[in-house]
């Protein structure tokens, strides 16, 4: 007795191997959904119809000693995010052959006409939203997601739009792909709601380059509290950023005034750097950062908000800060292993009555902060950020976490 697995596309019997249809001819029962089954009407043995997959896993183990060739027809390759995965759980490996069609991501891929050796393939088809969230928040370059009813183009466009992610993507549906009724297309977001897709479909989100991302309208900015989305961030690390609701924080510990000298150590995009020029055009703000990468991207979002008082400062701290006017106020967001040597220098060089502000990550470095700034008696106090955004999950909304913060805001004293 042998199980044949055989993969199957819109374009029916007629996309099968000649050798693949005669197997079909001689199975002495056919198992597979009403649409599968409906492509061999002159069939004449036993079938059965997939609907609860428990009782057709049953019904095919209970036919192995009696029938000597069944077929199971399912959707393009059986091993692909298909019933391949659960028929290897429940049957002898030995009585498995495997007959895979093209899949709906290659179909897709093709018609766009991009390659996708490098794209990231995530089902939502019976499943829940946090594998294709993530991925988006990691930036991933192309995304082919297996959509349902539930999990559908809609609901999908609604997820990238309350997501206020660094990069912007393309957004393709392929519809009843491989059929004669097949239709591929890019949609915009905002359209996608009042449209109608096949049930079939496959979602292919491509991110877009810097000179192809739509403009973003600075006119309608806020003075304060900048979207994440509207600054360029790293293309491989597009979530490394200091988050809107953490720099609203920082801004608030910092306590800041016109006219100041301010340090922002560890600058990363300049997030926090440009929200702090924008308020107070009469500072100046020295935006460390110790990579290329950054301080052009620090560069770019200057040009991007028309800031011009904003200096940045291509070195590794506590170095590269020896020659820089002394700090009425500092911020550190990243320390690159050297925190105590930033401290000690940093602490030094800040005026009296100036505000060193840090947000920390992990215990060490908190630890760290905290008993350096015990051991100078300084005035100071901690706030944990534990935040969450709202996310849209189909036409539900649900929360999601940011990382945990801790703010370190310390006073220099008069003296010492």
């Amino acid at each position: 007795m042998t199980v044949h697995v055989v993969g199957i596309g819109l374009d029916g019997a007629s996309g099968l191997r000649e050798e693949v249809r005669q197997i079909i001819a001689q199975a002495t029962v056919l198992v597979g959904s009403d649409r599968h089954l409906n492509y061999f009407p002159e069939y004449c043995g036993d079938r059965i119809i997939l609907k609860d997959i428990k009782a057709t896993m049953r019904a095919i183990r209970d036919r192995l000693e009696t029938d000597l060739v069944i077929v199971v027809l399912v959707t393009g390759d059986p091993l692909f995010f298909g019933l391949g995965r659960l028929l290897l759980a429940e049957l002898p490996k030995e009585k498995l052959t495997f007959h895979p069609h093209l899949s709906a991501i290659q179909l897709a891929f093709n018609r766009i006409k991009i390659p996708w050796q490098d794209a990231k393939v995530v089902s939502v088809h019976g499943r829940c939203w946090d594998q294709l969230t993530q991925t988006l928040q990691q930036g991933a370059e192309k995304i082919a997601i297996l959509t349902d009813d539930h999990h559908n183009p809609a609901a999908i466009a609604r997820l990238l739009q309350s997501l206020d992610l660094a990069n912007t993507y393309q957004l393709w549906i392929c519809e009843n792909l491989g059929g004669l009724d097949e239709r591929v297309g890019c949609w915009p977001l905002a359209a996608i709601s009042t449209q109608r897709f096949a049930p079939l479909n496959v979602v292919v989100l491509l991110r877009q380059t810097e000179a192809s991302q739509e403009e973003t309208n600075f006119a309608n900015l806020p003075l304060l509290g900048l979207p994440d989305s509207s600054f360029l961030s790293y293309s491989d690390r597009p979530g490394l950023i200091t988050k809107r609701e953490i720099r609203l924080l920082v801004l608030g510990e910092l306590a800041l005034k016109p006219g100041q000298i301010i340090w922002d150590i560890g600058a990363g995009t300049g997030s926090v750097a440009i929200e702090i020029a924008r308020l107070f055009p009469s500072s100046t703000v020295y935006a460390i950062e110790k990579t290329a990468a950054g301080i052009s991207l620090i560069e770019q979002n200057c040009q991007r908000f028309g800031i011009s008082n904003v200096v940045s400062i291509h070195g590794t701290a506590p170095e590269i800060l020896h020659h820089l006017p002394s700090p009425d106020r500092i911020f550190i967001g990243g320390s690159g292993g050297n925190l105590k040597e930033i401290l000690r220098f940093a602490g030094a060089q800040l005026h009296p009555q100036g505000v060193l502000v840090l947000a920390l990550a992990t215990l060490e470095h908190l630890t760290l902060a905290t008993q350096w700034v015990g051991d100078k008696g300084w005035e100071h106090h901690l706030l944990q950020a534990q935040l969450m955004r709202s996310v849209a999950v189909g036409s539900l909304t649900r929360f999601s976490p940011l990382n945990p913060v801790t703010i370190l805001s310390i006073k220099k004293r008069s003296l010492g």
